[in-house]
């Protein structure tokens, strides 16, 4: 079966708007709380959120569904995916949820579904939910005396602090390290400022004044102005500018360079190469992975393994060939001894630790590539399938032409949002930024 409602991160839109409606979180939560219903046992489901208005919404409809099944529901509020995917392992729980729309804006929101062992369903279990969704739900009720239970889970930051901490090397501190955090006024807007508190770091913190509608608004992993300046002005050694549901972070040195999942994933592929704990024998990274990268790996006789975009695809491949170090150029670090999704707190406590390590200015420690010029540029569309066109798929066959050789075209429909994304990647930056213009106007064109 097609899955119709999931994208390349669970189910997301518009909220109160199809699909992300009171009704369709119900039905979500019937069916996944039946498929996972396996036993005589109280089968338990954890719930996280992100600080959006939203969410207030989604959660009780989710609870309906899963305690009309009998799942007794542990409600965690604000917390990051990443602490989600640990503490259903933690618990011992059969299904996590997160409700969040990530880097989104707070007007969508979105359900992400994690298994008894903490990872993301698969595509096959997606679309299992969807099919019951559509047919057999009543089947599933629970009688009056099994209906499941629903309680607020007071501890769950305390649990997901310590957690993080221990991923930091016990024989380093961050004592005298100045550090800029910037929460996007979501998910992380608790924890993540007194993990680094802890570990000993003098934290200016940013983003960390939720009020349902200001995630992610100019400030974030994907507006990172905001950390740099912060930098700069308080004369910070570091910078970390989280998303909203804290899976992805993007990281600046102490002169407010940006510092992305590319370099990120470098930095860790040499030091734990270095120190053996490197396995696999090189990275996981995406299609959007800069060529810079794969030749910084194939020095040091490490590869590039690209998977689609999409964190769980870099899993997938990460867990395929026996990778511990993969991630994307956004951000997401997945760092498979310590998470089973991407975690951007832990993802900058281990690169807090190699600054610790070797004892050098973050300038100097993590830009280990030059990178090939990229151009990026996104087009929204309303309707259709604008990459289906003749015209458009024309204007991409000219692009690549162009690049035979010396670059490459990669044009891709986004899998959370109605955008089509366009990047090309060369030598010559004049000549890519041309053929991403080009490319865009066709599909703005088509897309009128």
């Amino acid at each position: 079966m097609t899955r119709k409602l999931f994208g390349t991160d669970g189910i997301r839109g518009r909220a109160n708007a199809f699909p992300m409606t009171p009704e369709i979180a119900m039905k979500a939560g019937m069916a996944a709380g039946r498929i996972f219903t396996r036993g005589d046992y109280r089968h338990r489901v954890v719930i996280g959120k992100d600080t959006r208005l939203s969410g207030y919404m989604i959660e009780p409809a989710l609870v309906a569904g899963f305690t009309a099944v009998g799942m007794d529901v542990f409600q965690f509020g604000p917390l990051p995916t990443p602490a989600v995917a640990m503490l259903v392992r933690s618990l011992r729980a059969d299904l996590g949820v997160m409700i969040s729309a990530s880097h989104n804006e707070y007007q969508d929101n979105g359900i992400k579904f994690f298994g008894p062992d903490g990872y993301k369903l698969s595509d096959e279990r997606e679309a299992e939910i969807e099919r019951l969704m559509t047919n057999g739900l009543e089947e599933g009720l629970a009688a009056p005396a099994k209906l499941g239970r629903a309680k607020r889970v007071d501890d769950s930051q305390a649990r997901y602090i310590e957690y993080a901490k221990s991923t930091f090397p016990k024989r380093l501190r961050l004592d005298g390290m100045r550090v800029v955090i910037d929460c996007a006024n979501g998910a992380a807007y608790k924890v993540a400022p007194e993990v680094l508190w802890e570990l000993g770091a003098e934290v200016i913190k940013i983003g960390v004044e939720p009020n349902g509608f200001n995630i992610n608004q100019d400030c974030g992993s994907t507006a990172p102005a905001a950390m740099q300046a912060k930098v700069r002005e308080m004369r910070a050694d570091f910078g970390v500018a989280l998303d909203g549901d804290a899976d992805r972070a993007i990281m600046a040195d102490e002169t407010g360079r940006i510092i992305d999942g590319d370099q990120i994933l470098a930095l860790m592929a040499r030091s734990w190469n270095k120190s053996g704990r490197l396995k696999g024998g090189g990275v996981v990274g995406t299609v959007m992975s800069n060529a810079g990268l794969d030749r910084y790996l194939q020095s040091m006789n490490l590869k590039l393994v690209r998977a689609p975009v999409g964190d769980r695809y870099v899993l997938e491949d990460m867990r395929k060939g026996g990778l511990n170090v993969g991630g994307e150029q956004s951000g997401h670090i997945i760092l498979s001894d310590f998470t089973t999704t991407g975690d951007g707190l832990i993802a900058a406590l281990q690169v807090l630790a190699v600054l610790a390590e070797e004892g050098k200015p973050a300038s100097q420690a993590a830009h280990l590539f030059e990178p090939l010029p990229q151009v990026m540029e996104n087009v929204r569309f309303r309707n259709g399938s604008p990459l289906e066109d003749a015209r458009v798929k024309s204007q991409i066959d000219a692009g690549a032409a162009r690049l035979s050789g010396k670059g490459r075209v990669l044009v891709r429909k986004s899998g959370t949002e109605p955008v089509i994304r366009i990047m090309a990647e060369g030598e010559d930056e004049r000549e890519i930024r041309s053929i991403v213009r080009e490319i865009a106007a066709a599909i703005r064109e088509v897309a009128a």
